[in-house]
């Protein structure tokens, strides 16, 4: 059996006799980078549309749990401890998911580690290096190919773990980076939460990152 995979947008076109098939189901929610309000030169429009996006996140999932019930599990990238020092952890990487994970932990659902600590160290090690720009193609080579070993071992790690935890009939949510490479069992059930507002945030940071380099070719 395939792994059902859907972008949940209008969530009233599939069906409520289709939301209530028994077996595990897992909400996935891309995380945003987390930008501070009183930083420079992040452009007004891209804070606008990341409210927009979180707002639309939260309504979208009250939409879910409507039609499938309350969530059960709840699992958060970076995060390798559950109960209160994970949602501790989670409010300092991402005060908006944290406020979202913080709801739902009130209404019963349980925060899972779901990373293995040495591995994220280890990834961050290497994305610190990566970002010197290393003036040895050998050397950005290699550190290359570290940072994406190291990147497919946590997403297996993550994988297994929801695998592990999720129990058949639970739903779980997942705040996860968009590039990763999540391979679930087919019998969890993918519903992919991504807002509409997610494509001009792209555009909106693709345009900022022209701008940059345009002016740092002009220096």
């Amino acid at each position: 059996m395939n792994m059902q995979n859907k972008a949940i947008g209008k969530i009233e076109k599939l069906s409520v006799k289709h939301f209530r098939k028994s077996g595990k189901k897992l909400y996935l929610v891309p995380l945003l980078i987390s930008v501070d309000k009183k930083e420079k030169n992040i452009p007004e429009d891209y804070l606008m549309k990341t409210e927009t996006y979180w707002r639309e996140v939260r309504n979208r999932i009250g939409d879910l749990q409507a039609k499938l019930g309350e969530i059960n599990k709840i699992y958060h990238e970076l995060i390798d401890v559950g109960g209160k020092k994970g949602f501790e952890a989670i409010k300092s990487l991402n005060k908006k998911s944290h406020q979202i994970t913080r709801t739902l932990s009130q209404k019963g659902a349980v925060l899972e580690a779901v990373e293995d600590g040495d591995l994220v160290r280890e990834s961050m090690d290497w994305a610190r290096c990566l970002a010197i720009y290393p003036q040895s193609e050998r050397a950005l080579r290699k550190i290359s190919q570290f940072y994406v070993e190291v990147m497919q071992k946590r997403d297996a790690y993550i994988t297994k773990r929801i695998d592990d935890t999720l129990k058949d009939n639970e739903i779980g949510i997942l705040f996860i980076r968009e590039n990763n490479n999540l391979k679930f069992p087919s019998d969890i059930e993918i519903f992919r939460v991504q807002p509409s507002v997610l494509d001009d945030i792209h555009r909106c940071l693709r345009d900022f990152q022209s701008k940059i380099g345009n002016s740092e070719d002009k220096e």
